[in-house]
């Protein structure tokens, strides 16, 4: 965002952080629209990789020891 604030094109943004310009003018309008609440990033939109279950096993195996 410090690039935008201080000016930058779009163009100039877009090369800088290798993005294209369309995310660049996303980033500014919603900036606008909802000030720096508005850029925060939301995750992904997609589905988890791994069930509900899956994601428990992994959080007790973690909680055992590094040789688990």
């Amino acid at each position: 965002m410090a690039r935008i604030e201080a000016g930058e094109t779009n163009n100039a943004v877009a090369a800088a952080l290798r993005v294209s310009e369309r995310s660049v003018e996303r980033w500014r309008r919603q900036r606008r629209e909802g000030g720096a609440a508005g850029v925060v990033s939301k995750g992904s939109p997609g589905r988890p990789m791994l069930s509900e279950g899956q994601i428990a096993r992994l959080e007790r195996v973690g909680a055992c020891s590094a040789r688990a």
